[in-house]
């Protein structure tokens, strides 16, 4: 079975080498959002509902249903995918599954993000600086000095587009609104992991509600926060192959 991992913001694939490492499967799939790691083709409007349906065309060219994993916006793509088209999927796991809890608030940079002005000022002033003080700045958010090149290598004008439009199209109340179909999600099985030490996903109750509603097992890493699968691959590596074993 294939296993197809998605990735976040401000990210590319290379957050997933680690625990990629750690499974030690050969059937994996990376797949980059466009804007983030990726080229935004022409045309491509960047909401979160345009990023679904990419995720769909994609999944749509593989020969059956995959084993679904995403982090961040890439988990929220997940989720929409699970919601929308399950018959493309055997398996889903997010690591974001609280965002679509109707309490969730977004966290103090995506609401800058999403307030006209201050977002461009704020994408700006993080694509601002020479390379090494990027990378440093990169490395300190939790993602370590081994995967922040690969991610400011990526830093561009797409990036920054898509970030804007990503956050301001899922202001709220649209994200909670999209989460009025989580119970749709249970018709695939679902995994909800939740990093203890992360910050900006909501609330433990929140993550644990979402996913009841969506019918997901929720695997608890605790210590580790919002780059998990940087900082202990293993311990991400099992929660996963637990997950699927049960299947």
């Amino acid at each position: 079975m294939t296993v197809v991992f998605v990735h976040g913001n401000p990210e590319t694939s290379a957050i997933w080498g680690p625990l990629i490492g750690a499974l030690g499967r050969d059937d994996v799939v990376t797949l980059s959002p466009p804007g983030f790691g990726a080229p935004l083709p022409a045309g491509f409007d960047p909401t979160y509902l345009a990023y679904r349906d990419w995720l769909e065309r994609e999944l749509e060219g593989f020969d059956g249903p995959v084993d679904l994993v995403g982090h961040d916006w890439g988990g929220g793509h997940v989720l929409n995918v699970a919601m929308h088209r399950p018959d493309l999927i055997r398996s889903w796991a997010s690591d974001i599954v609280g965002v679509f809890d109707p309490d969730y608030v977004w966290h103090d940079l995506a609401q800058i993000w999403q307030t006209p002005g201050a977002g461009e000022e704020a994408v700006a002033a993080m694509m601002a600086g020479t390379p090494e003080e990027r990378v440093a700045m990169v490395a300190g958010m939790g993602v370590g000095p081994d995967i922040a090149p690969a991610l400011v290598a990526a830093q561009n004008d797409d990036m920054a587009a898509a970030i804007l439009r990503l956050y301001r199209s899922a202001a709220q109340p649209a994200i909670a609104q999209a989460g009025a179909a989580l119970e749709a999600a249970a018709e695939r099985p679902g995994l909800s992991i939740l990093a203890t030490a992360d910050t900006f996903v909501g609330t433990d109750e929140m993550r644990r509600r979402a996913a009841d509603r969506a019918g997901a097992r929720t695997e608890v890493l605790d210590g580790l926060g919002h780059w998990w699968m940087i900082e202990d691959p293993a311990r991400g590596a099992a929660a996963l192959n637990r997950f699927w074993a049960a299947l």
